[in-house]
């Protein structure tokens, strides 16, 4: 049952996350950022969508964030919605953020909202991901419910680490555009029928 065997390999894969030492998961991320700010897709994007990461189990994109809006980017960051939805809202800097469900960061309810039209590369946040740029998340569909419908670039970024040869699918399950390690994009895979 795919239930089952993505809840297997997500507790197997945030447990080699959780014991990295502090400078591999450091070093791993400044690799992580390197590859994502040299695409063409990021250079030439206006605004993008990003997540502000989980200690210890995600890349520290707090520092990616900084990086971006230093170019002059606009930054917009997830907010949580009743029924597992989300909405994408404007991240300044001087507004600040809360801390909602899980302990995640997100922009405060005045941010401004921004519609998916608007956003021209989103970074999907994944437990990891596959060859075929299939991500395993936490497990709350909050993205792939997201996905259906944005038609920019979609990123994910996996510590190599962690990358799988296939990852439990289920019909609902999105695959991101690029996927980057340490090392640079992965050659991603046709997904096959039924994976």
């Amino acid at each position: 049952m795919p239930m089952d065997e993505k809840q297997r390999l997500r507790r197997q894969v945030l447990t080699t996350l959780e014991h990295r030492s502090a400078q591999e998961k450091e070093t791993s991320d400044q690799a992580l950022f390197t590859q994502f700010l040299s695409l063409d897709v990021v250079k030439q994007a206006k605004t993008l969508f990003l997540f502000w990461g989980l200690p210890r189990r995600e890349p520290n994109t707090a520092t990616l964030i900084s990086l971006l809006l230093a170019q002059g980017k606009q930054i917009g960051l997830p907010r949580m919605l009743p029924n597992r939805g989300m909405e994408v809202r404007l991240y300044r800097p001087e507004d600040g953020l809360r801390t909602a469900a899980f302990g995640i960061q997100e922009p405060v309810s005045h941010a401004p909202l921004l519609s998916k039209a608007e956003l021209d590369v989103a970074l999907i946040p994944g437990v990891c991901y596959d060859q075929y740029g299939t991500r395993l998340g936490f497990g709350g569909g909050y993205y792939d419910r997201w996905m259906t419908g944005f038609f920019g670039v979609t990123v994910g970024l996996c510590p190599q680490c962690v990358l799988q040869a296939q990852v439990p699918t289920e019909s609902h399950d999105q695959q991101v555009d690029i996927l980057l390690t340490e090392l640079g994009p992965v050659p991603l895979l046709p997904r096959k029928n039924g994976a």
